[in-house]
């Protein structure tokens, strides 16, 4: 069986302020966020590779990094392959007067619904997850059904802003409830959403989901629904968290593997120099070679 690795890239990174957060270099060498997650996946057993982009930074993303993971997935015989969220409805000329990004993650993994036929795990571009993640993924995927690997809030939290998590309810590794949470901002005693305060052990979703074949379809039937039932069509996101949530209330079980290790992303501009000194810290401790994929190709 294929174990697939869908990556979602087309996000415009709102509260990023400006640039494609997705193509910001951390590593000693240049490297962006996603070297690492594809390092990690394919060291954990992942063998296909499709990253979700706009056609809009198609030349920008090929010429960081897509280019060259083409040609390293290659030579690892690992299958790789591009997406656009770009379908009709993503024109922006079509889009809702005012309206400037598309319409979320939901509809983003529906952009490769052509590409993949296997169960597959879902992950954000910008996102650290670290590798244990891949590892607790593969597992996943191999036991079938949905799954999704989980954080603790107080691992999740950047200290230049807020942000939106899926707070979850878990009950015996089973995910019982998901509510997509905005406006989660770090305290002094922990965290808190819009005044309401928030264990900093509750487990979230940062988007790293493990889904049957089957769920192209759920996405491909609830898309419709979700545009003609939009509240605020300038904001509003067909999102993974609240579908999956929807499944959950209809019956679906879905499991929950808990990942130890400390989340890291670049929500907001001033994150970067903190993502890079972590990555050093990684580099430091041997988690990662100087020359990122070299443990890789002497495989």
């Amino acid at each position: 069986m294929k174990k697939t690795l869908v990556i979602m890239a087309a996000g415009m990174g709102s509260r990023y302020g400006g640039g494609i957060k997705q193509i910001e270099p951390v590593g000693k060498n240049g490297e962006i966020i996603i070297d690492f997650s594809i390092h990690d996946a394919i060291e954990a057993g992942f063998d296909k590779i499709v990253t979700i982009i706009r056609k809009d930074i198609e030349d920008d993303f090929n010429e960081v990094i897509g280019d060259r993971l083409k040609s390293l997935c290659k030579e690892l015989d690992v299958e790789w392959h591009i997406a656009y969220q770009d379908h009709p409805l993503n024109d922006p000329e079509k889009f809702p007067d005012g309206r400037k990004k598309p319409w979320g993650t939901g509809d983003a993994v529906l952009s490769c619904k052509d590409l993949v036929s296997e169960p597959f795990a879902v992950i954000n571009a910008d996102d650290y997850y670290g590798k244990a993640a891949f590892f607790q993924a593969v597992e996943l995927l191999e036991e079938g059904g949905y799954g999704m690997i989980g954080y603790r809030l107080g691992n999740t939290l950047s200290a230049n802003g807020a942000v939106t998590r899926g707070v979850c309810e878990v009950d015996g590794g089973i995910l019982k409830g998901i509510v997509e949470t905005s406006n989660i901002i770090k305290t002094e005693s922990g965290a808190e959403a819009d005044g309401k305060t928030l264990p900093l052990e509750v487990i979230v979703s940062m988007n790293f989901w493990c889904l049957p074949p089957g769920f192209m379809g759920v996405l491909e039937k609830g898309f419709p629904v979700f545009i003609s039932g939009m509240k605020d069509p300038l904001k509003d996101e067909y999102l993974l968290p609240t579908i999956v949530g929807d499944a959950v209330n209809k019956g679906v079980q879905v499991k929950v593997l808990e990942s130890e290790d400390m989340w890291f992303g670049v929500t907001y501009h001033e994150d970067k120099e903190y993502v890079v000194q972590e990555f050093k810290k990684l580099y430091d401790k041997g988690v990662y070679q100087e020359e990122l994929y070299s443990d890789l190709l002497k495989n």
